[in-house]
């Protein structure tokens, strides 16, 4: 791509928009894409600005804007134009999530590099053909080997360079100094039924109640257990006709949708910590 990306965040100021456009405008650099969201609530402001440099080199963009964040007191980053982030994908038995975000990547819908793929059970328990040459880590674990296994996975996760890490089902719970360590650079999927319908077969519990709704959430790993800063959702009808096995299938279909949402989301800096929420560009 021939865009580059400026993300920012600050508190609440008069002309902020203005400066940062007018910067553009001054080195005749062309904006493709602008969004910006107020928050009053906590005081700040989140700018997402995609542009055309033109001739402008990103090096020279970025220390001319450094006087700016700073008058601003801006929290804020410049992507290159083609600019391609490394993600390593996470994942158990259960492959549907991981066989999506691959199939994304091969097309080129998602713009994302896989250098190594980390699982809990050997290739062989899974389904999807879209692995191919990627680095394939089997790192078994016990309840005596976490902390080896989580050693591992920090090695590989900081040789390979990853700026992401996506756990795509990957049904095992990080210690909280393996979340400390990925805070901002690592995301979860799971069913939407949380704080409800917890431990083993949730959507055959929620058929059981008799459900009418279900869903996905993607959001940030914390030390909190499935409660990180959410960063999508969708859900699902669902009748009185459908069985749990369908009920199965279903949710396969949206973890598989909102986690590629929310991944998406990041890898283009369209998702922005506001405390503990989230603000997010569509």
């Amino acid at each position: 791509m021939s865009t580059a990306t400026l993300r920012l965040s600050c508190p609440i100021r008069t002309g902020i928009s203005a400066r940062v456009t007018g910067f553009t405008a001054d080195r005749d650099c062309i904006i493709e894409e602008a969004q910006q969201f107020s928050d009053r609530r906590t005081g700040r402001f989140f700018m997402r600005l995609v542009f055309d440099p033109q001739d402008n080199d990103i090096a020279d963009l970025r220390t001319a804007f450094s006087s700016i964040a700073e008058n601003f007191e801006m929290e804020w980053d410049l992507r290159e134009p083609g600019w391609v982030p490394k993600v390593i994908l996470m994942v158990s038995s259960f492959d549907h999530c991981l066989g999506d975000l691959l199939y994304r990547m091969r097309i080129g819908e998602i713009a994302m590099d896989v250098p190594a793929i980390i699982s809990n059970h050997p290739r062989e328990k899974l389904t999807t053909s879209l692995i191919g040459d990627i680095p394939y880590h089997h790192l078994p674990i016990t309840k005596d080997t976490k902390p080896q296994q989580e050693a591992e996975i920090r090695r590989i996760v900081e040789e390979t360079g990853a700026d992401l890490v996506v756990l795509a089902r990957y049904m095992q719970i990080f210690s909280d100094e393996m979340a400390k360590h990925l805070s901002g650079r690592c995301i979860n999927i799971h069913h939407s039924f949380l704080p409800g319908f917890k431990g083993a077969k949730p959507y055959h519990q929620a058929y059981k109640r008799g459900v009418k709704m279900i869903g996905a959430t993607s959001h940030y790993v914390t030390d909190d257990l499935d409660e990180g800063p959410i960063i999508a959702q969708d859900v699902e009808n669902v009748s009185h006709a459908e069985s749990p096995d369908d009920l199965v299938a279903k949710g396969r279909d949206v973890e598989r949708r909102v986690l590629a949402k929310a991944v998406r989301a990041h890898l283009e800096d369209r998702v922005f910590l506001n405390g503990d929420r989230t603000v997010v560009f569509e």
